[in-house]
C-alpha cells in the first residue's frame, strides 16, 4: 500500500471496461484501502462476447477479493435524475462519499470529423458525457461533501487534448477544455471546504478506445473489434511510442496511480490542478 485510503468511500464513472482507466483506477484505490462505487451505463460498455468480460459487475468482485466492499450501480451520466439516485445508493450503502473519480467518457465516432461536417447531435453527445455528466456529478457528490463537512477528493479526467487543439478533435478538445475550466472554477469554490479539485489529462492511454478512434480516423475498411485483434493496433501503438519521450504509451495503471496519489492526503495542498500524464510527449 502506497497511499491509505482506509475508511474511505469513493464512485468512480466509466469504469465497466476491460482494459479502461476506470476499471484500474476503482482497482487501484481498492488496493490502497478504499471500498468503491462501481458505475458504467451498462454492465460492458463495449460489447465484449457475451462471457469473456464481466463488465463492471466483474470489476465489484475484484475489488471484493481484495478484502474492500463494492458496488455497481448503472447511471447514465446526462442524466441528472439518475446522478441523484446514484448518489443516494452510495449514501445509503455506505453512509459517505471521500473520492469522486469522473472518467465516463463518449466513445470516439462520428464526431472525429471536420468541423464543418461536423453534425449538432455528434457535438452534443460529447459535450453531454465529457462536460456535463462531470458537472452533473460534481454538483451531486460536492453537495453531499460540503454537508457532511469532512473535506474530500474531486478528480476529473480530462486530456492533454484538453491543453491542445487538433484536427477532426475539435468536441472532444472542446469538452477536455472544458473540464479543466470547470476544474479550476470548482476548486475554488470547494477550496474552503477543504475538497480538493484536480483534473488527469492523458496522452494516448493503451485502452479500447484506441480501436475506436484508429477505426474512425482510418481511411481502411477496419472494425473497431477487427482493429482491437489485428496486428495493425500493435503496430499504430508502437508507431505512437516511438514519438514519446519515454518510449511507450501510458497504460491504465499510469492514470490509476496518479488517481491514488490525488485522493489520498498527500495532495492535501494541491487543487485546481491540470496535470499532463504523457512521458514526456507534452509538459505543460
Amino acid at each position: 500500500m502506497v497511499h491509505n485510503l482506509n475508511g474511505k468511500v469513493a464512485v468512480v464513472t466509466g469504469a465497466g471496461g476491460e482494459h479502461g482507466i476506470g476499471r484500474a483506477i476503482a482497482n487501484q484505490l481498492a488496493q490502497e484501502g478504499a471500498d468503491v462505487v462501481v458505475t458504467d451505463i451498462v454492465n460492458d460498455p463495449h460489447g465484449h462476447d457475451p462471457g469473456r468480460w464481466g463488465g463492471a459487475s466483474a470489476v465489484v468482485s475484484e475489488i471484493e477479493e481484495k478484502g474492500r466492499k463494492s458496488m455497481c450501480v448503472f447511471t447514465d451520466v446526462t442524466d441528472a435524475n439518475q446522478i441523484d439516485s446514484l448518489v443516494r445508493q452510495a449514501l445509503e450503502r455506505f453512509s459517505r462519499i471521500d473520492i469522486l473519480v469522473n472518467n465516463a467518457a463518449a466513445s470516439p465516432g462520428p464526431d472525429r470529423v471536420p468541423v464543418v461536417e461536423l453534425e449538432e447531435t455528434a457535438w452534443d453527445e460529447v459535450q453531454n458525457v465529457d462536460l456535463k455528466g462531470t458537472f452533473l456529478c460534481c454538483r451531486a457528490v460536492s453537495r453531499h461533501m460540503i454537508e457532511r463537512g469532512k473535506g474530500g477528493k474531486i478528480i476529473n479526467i480530462s486530456s492533454i487534448m484538453g491543453k491542445h487543439g487538433r484536427a477532426r478533435f475539435a468536441a472532444y478538445c472542446a469538452s477536455k477544455f472544458g473540464v479543466i475550466g470547470f476544474t479550476q472554477s470548482l476548486a475554488h469554490e470547494l477550496a474552503p471546504h477543504k475538497i480538493n479539485v484536480n483534473a488527469i489529462c492523458p496522452s494516448l492511454v493503451d485502452t479500447e478506445r484506441v480501436g475506436y478512434q484508429r477505426e474512425v480516423m482510418s481511411s481502411e475498411n477496419i472494425t473497431a473489434k477487427s482493429w482491437r485483434a489485428s496486428e495493425h493496433r500493435q503496430a499504430y501503438i508502437r508507431m505512437r511510442a516511438e514519438h514519446i519521450p519515454l518510449g511507450r504509451v501510458a497504460q491504465p495503471s499510469d492514470i490509476a496511480m496518479l488517481a491514488a496519489f490525488l485522493a489520498s492526503s498527500e495532495s492535501d495542498y494541491l487543487t485546481g490542478l491540470s496535470i499532463s500524464i504523457a512521458g514526456g510527449s507534452e509538459m505543460d
